[in-house]
């Protein structure tokens, strides 16, 4: 992708933000930014109240697959300590290594994804949140990876606008 492709995807986002309203339309035009940057076969995005111990998901583009409802105790293991903690992006390019981690790595499999990207959202020091992005085997090259960090400020914008939005 060109500066130019990133700089026009970054204005229909910013675009995006600022005409539509309700809280799932920011979560929308991520969504657009992000298959322009880097893209995903599944996209879902997941909040988080820490003080509650509780994670949500609050978007997704395979509703009957991956619903938007309810929430679910967030789980404390490696993957916790490497995207909450330290606040760091998680990466696995297969599905055996998607497997080690995720109870549902079948149904991710079953929908032709074998490796995912899970993005935290930090705004003001604290973890609220994660912007999943799966694909097939070996999708997210370390030139991919590093193009999701394009992601990082507009998924903060996409997170407080779909707040404010609430």
């Amino acid at each position: 992708m060109t500066d130019a492709n990133i700089a026009g995807a970054l204005a229909e986002f910013d675009q995006a933000i600022g005409r539509n309203a309700g809280p799932e339309a920011p979560w929308r035009a991520l969504r657009v930014l992000t298959d322009a940057v880097v893209g995903a076969k599944l996209y879902t995005v997941m909040t988080v109240d820490m003080k509650a111990g509780l994670a949500g998901r609050v978007f997704t583009s395979h509703p009957v697959d991956y619903p938007v409802s309810g929430t679910k105790p967030i789980h404390y293991d490696e993957w916790f300590e490497l995207v909450h903690k330290q606040r760091k992006p998680f990466i696995a390019n297969t599905i055996a290594d998607i497997a080690k981690v995720f109870p549902d790595h079948e149904r991710i499999w079953s929908l032709g994804c074998g490796s995912v990207v899970n993005l935290p959202i930090e705004i003001g020091g604290e973890m609220v949140g994660t912007i999943n992005l799966l694909d097939a085997e070996h999708y997210y090259t370390p030139v991919r990876v590093a193009q999701t960090a394009l992601l990082s400020l507009p998924g903060k914008t996409a997170y407080l606008a779909a707040r404010s939005a609430a």
